[in-house]
C-alpha cells in the first residue's frame, strides 16, 4: 500500500489542475487515468472538434460568397483533415506524462476502484490518502435498447478514417449539432433524432429556431419528438428504429453516432465502498466541491453535480478543491452566468438568463429580438441566417442574459460576460467605443432599440 497526501483520479482539465497546485505546495501527489492521459477536452472534445469546425468554416464562408466574387467551393478531404487533427490530439498523452514526471506526480494508467474510504486499487496497486479527488469526467449515458453497441460515441466520431455518406445523429444537444454541421460541409447526408419537442433545450428558443432553419438549409434534417427504440444491422446498413406520435419509423443509413447526452464516469469507482453518494447529475457535493457523505473526497469537472460540463469550469472548479484541500474548506463554488457556444456553422453563443427563464423568475426585462442578416457583419460574406436577443434588466440597467447567432458570436460573447461578471450597465457597455467595423462594434445596436 503506497500512501499520499493526494490521490486524483482523472486528468483533465480540473484533474490536472488540483494534482499541479498541491504538488506545487510541497505534497505527494498519485493521479490515476483509464484513459490517455491529457483528458477528454483536448483530445476526444473541444480541441480536435474545433479543428474540424474550421474546415467546415471554410467551406461554409466559399459557399456563402459564391458569385459574389468566389468562383469554387472547396471540398473537405476527410483522411487528410483527420491527420491534421491527429497533429494536436496524438502528442497530448506522452506530453502530459513528461509535465507530471517533471512535477513529480506519481502516476497510474488503469481503472481505479475505492476499496474504502481513503484508499484505491489500481491494477495491481494500492494507494491510500487522506485526501482523494474525483475528477473523472463523463460517459455518454447509455440508451438502453437493443443494438446499442452499433453506434459509435463522440470519440469514435472523431476517430473516423472515412466520413459514411450518410449519418444519424441521436440527441439534439451539442455533439449532434456540432457533428452535423462538420458532416453535412463534408458531403455527408445527415438526420438528427431527438426525443425532445425542442433541440437545443438549454438555450433561447427562438435564436435555436435560427439556427435550425440554416442547418435546414445546408440539408440537415431534425425530426423531434422521436425516440429511437432501436438499432440493427442489415446488410451493409444500419436500420433505426422511432417512435414519433405513437407510430414506428425505420431510417436506413450508414452510421449512427451517440450524441443523447453525457453522465458522470463514475460506474467502475465502487464508490459505494467509499460512502460517496451519487445523484443523477454527478457525485453529490457541497459548496466547497466536498462530498456529502465523504469529508475525504472531493470532487469536480463533468463528474460533480454543480456547475455546467464546460472546460473553463472544471479548472475553475479544480483551483477551489485544491485551495480547500491546501487551506481548509474556505472556497466555495460561486454559480455565476458561464459564457458557452455551440460551433456550429455560424456558432450559437449564449450567457446568463434566456426569456423564459428570466419569465419564470418573475424578472422585470427588456427583451430585443432582432434577425441581422441585413446588418453589415452577416451581408458582408453574405451570411444568411443571424440574429441575437438580449435582455435587460429593467430597474438595473444590467445585462441578463445574451444569445448571438452569427459568425463571430463565439467572441461578441465573452463582452457580454464580462459586462456580467462586472456589472457594468447596458448603457456604459453600448457606450464603449470598439473597432470598427468588426462584431464587437454591432454591440451598441443589440442593447438599445433607437
Amino acid at each position: 500500500m503506497q500512501t499520499f497526501d493526494l490521490i486524483v483520479v482523472g486528468t483533465g482539465s480540473a484533474g490536472q489542475t488540483v494534482a499541479q497546485k498541491a504538488r506545487q505546495a510541497g505534497k505527494t501527489v498519485a493521479i490515476i487515468d483509464k484513459l490517455p492521459f491529457g483528458g477528454t477536452c483536448s483530445q476526444r472534445g473541444c480541441d480536435p472538434k474545433k479543428v474540424l469546425v474550421g474546415a467546415a468554416e471554410v467551406v461554409a464562408r466559399a459557399t456563402q460568397m459564391t458569385d459574389k466574387g468566389i468562383t469554387s467551393v472547396p471540398t473537405i478531404d476527410w483522411p487528410a483533415l483527420m491527420a491534421f487533427k491527429k497533429t494536436f490530439t496524438d502528442p497530448v498523452p506522452d506530453n502530459t506524462v513528461r509535465k507530471f514526471d517533471d512535477l513529480g506526480l506519481q502516476s497510474f494508467h488503469g481503472i481505479a476502484t475505492f476499496t474504502s474510504p481513503n484508499s484505491l486499487r489500481v491494477g495491481q496497486d494500492e494507494v491510500q490518502a487522506k485526501h482523494i479527488v474525483i475528477a473523472a469526467g463523463a460517459r455518454p449515458q447509455p440508451l438502453g435498447i437493443p443494438g446499442e453497441d452499433l453506434l459509435i460515441d463522440s470519440t469514435g466520431f472523431l476517430e473516423l478514417p472515412q466520413l459514411p455518406s450518410e449519418i444519424v445523429m441521436v440527441g439534439g444537444g451539442y455533439i449532434a449539432f456540432e457533428f452535423a454541421h462538420i458532416a453535412a460541409r463534408a458531403g455527408a447526408n445527415v438526420t438528427i433524432l431527438h426525443k425532445g419537442m425542442r433541440p437545443l433545450e438549454g438555450f433561447d428558443a427562438d435564436v435555436v429556431n435560427l439556427l435550425v432553419k440554416a442547418m435546414e438549409a445546408i440539408g440537415v434534417h431534425i425530426v423531434l419528438e422521436a425516440n429511437v427504440i432501436a438499432v440493427e444491422q442489415k446488410s451493409d446498413e444500419l436500420s433505426v428504429c422511432y417512435e414519433q406520435s405513437g407510430k414506428t419509423e425505420t431510417l436506413a443509413t450508414r452510421l449512427v453516432v451517440h450524441a443523447a447526452g453525457r453522465v458522470a464516469d463514475v460506474a467502475e469507482l465502487a464508490l459505494d465502498k467509499a460512502g460517496v453518494d451519487v445523484g443523477e447529475k454527478g457525485v453529490k457535493v457541497n459548496g466547497y466541491l466536498q462530498s456529502v457523505s465523504n469529508p475525504a473526497v472531493y470532487a469536480c469537472g463533468d463528474v460533480a453535480d454543480k456547475g455546467l460540463p464546460l472546460t473553463p469550469l472544471a479548472s475553475y472548479e479544480g483551483r477551489i478543491v485544491a485551495d480547500n484541500i491546501l487551506n481548509g474548506n474556505k472556497q466555495t463554488f460561486m454559480n455565476d452566468p458561464v459564457p458557452t457556444t455551440v460551433f456550429t456553422v455560424p456558432p450559437l453563443a449564449s450567457i446568463g438568463l434566456t426569456e423564459e427563464q428570466a419569465s419564470q423568475q418573475g424578472r422585470q426585462v427588456n427583451v430585443l429580438f432582432q434577425e441581422t442578416t441585413d446588418w453589415y457583419s452577416s451581408r458582408r460574406t453574405n451570411e444568411f441566417i443571424s440574429g441575437f436577443k438580449t435582455l435587460v434588466d429593467k430597474d438595473t440597467n444590467q445585462v441578463v442574459g445574451a444569445h448571438i447567432l452569427g459568425s463571430g458570436s463565439d467572441e461578441l460573447i465573452n463582452l457580454f460576460t464580462l459586462a456580467i461578471k462586472h456589472r457594468i450597465s447596458a448603457k456604459a457597455l453600448g457606450d464603449m467605443l470598439l473597432a470598427y467595423p468588426t462584431h464587437g462594434s454591432d454591440l451598441s445596436y443589440m442593447l438599445s432599440e433607437d
